[in-house]
């Protein structure tokens, strides 16, 4: 393995449910199921989940901490799990589906404790954390039909979701809580319109068309980072256009069929803001996806800000490797 490269390793339940969260993003190089904790080697799924070999279901990924460090694994692991649960997670009951972080070494340990007393004292639960950091050991891949279960069942792997109830407690527990009178408060007219009632600016009259500073773009009601300016380009459309978001899991797609026509409408993950929508006619050299999104959906942050507005670990985005 790369030298640069790290691996963690989570137990978040179900292990179907533990590999889309992490997948795709910058950075991470591989996510595998499997089973670690226990002492049996190369036990199977049917031995696992009957507690006979001591192990829990568990993901290890492999990850250049350069680019994505750890504080921001640990962030989204909690964001999949409900951390108080000592017998297990949602529908699955049993050892082999509680929680924990297995950590490979002293950094990651003082972080992941770190990370856990910091959620206990966010008063976000209000029962006790009892997810364990314990030591890395021996991880056994999971048999290969559990490998990217979210794909080769696609069907199934969202009604698992749903129905054992971690879908609904990530979205109770860890969307942005909107206020509409903060935000009213808070909001331009514009901003309001656009992000709250799926409104559009004008083209070209707006705040971000022809901004060529570099930086990152987020939401501008809960402050979730969406784009880069590396990414930006000029599609002479009068709105801000992007080939991509920073990470795919920031935004949501959903079929729009207002004004008589059919689009793809982009909304922002945490906030469900509406941000504008997403085109084929893209350039071909990076994918040939245009989002065309509104400027009053978007607050900018200059990348020699970055770090003092809290999202430091992106600056990897703009290092003299990643402009080549």
């Amino acid at each position: 393995m790369n030298q640069q490269l790290q691996k963690a390793t989570f137990a978040g339940g179900c292990f179907w449910c533990m590999v889309e969260p992490f997948e795709e993003r910058p950075g991470i190089e591989s996510v595998t199921s499997g089973y670690t904790g226990g002492h049996t080697a190369n036990p199977t799924y049917m031995e696992v989940i009957t507690e006979s070999t001591g192990h829990r279901e568990a993901v290890q990924i492999v990850y250049n901490p350069e680019i994505f460090p750890y504080e921001r694994l640990l962030e989204i692991f909690w964001q999949q799990i409900d951390p108080t649960d000592a017998n297990g997670q949602f529908a699955d009951r049993g050892y082999s589906y509680t929680t924990a972080i297995y950590y490979h070494n002293e950094e990651q340990k003082q972080e992941a404790e770190s990370s856990k007393e910091r959620l206990q004292a966010s008063g976000k639960f209000n029962k006790p954390i009892v997810t364990e950091v314990v030591r890395a050991e021996t991880f056994y891949p999971a048999e290969d039909k559990h490998q990217d279960y979210h794909r080769k069942n696609s069907y199934h792997y969202k009604r698992y979701k749903k129905g054992s109830g971690r879908a609904d407690f990530i979205k109770d527990h860890w969307s942005y809580q909107k206020n509409p009178v903060e935000l009213k408060n808070r909001l331009t007219d514009i901003q309001y319109a656009v992000t709250q009632e799926n409104g559009t600016e004008r083209p070209f009259q707006n705040e971000y068309n022809d901004n060529e500073q570099k930086g990152i773009y987020v939401d501008i009601v809960s402050g979730e980072p969406l784009f880069s300016s590396e990414d930006k380009y000029d599609a002479g459309c009068g709105w801000p256009s992007f080939t991509k978001p920073i990470e795919k899991q920031q935004v949501n797609e959903h079929l729009d069929q207002s004004h008589g026509m059919i689009r793809t409408e982009v909304r922002s993950d945490k906030a469900d803001s509406h941000l504008g929508h997403i085109f084929e006619d893209g350039p071909k050299a990076a994918g040939g996806l245009r989002y065309c999104i509104n400027s009053a959906a978007l607050k900018f942050i200059p990348v020699e800000s970055m770090d003092e507005e809290g999202y430091g670990y992106l600056t990897h985005l703009f290092t003299a490797h990643n402009q080549d």
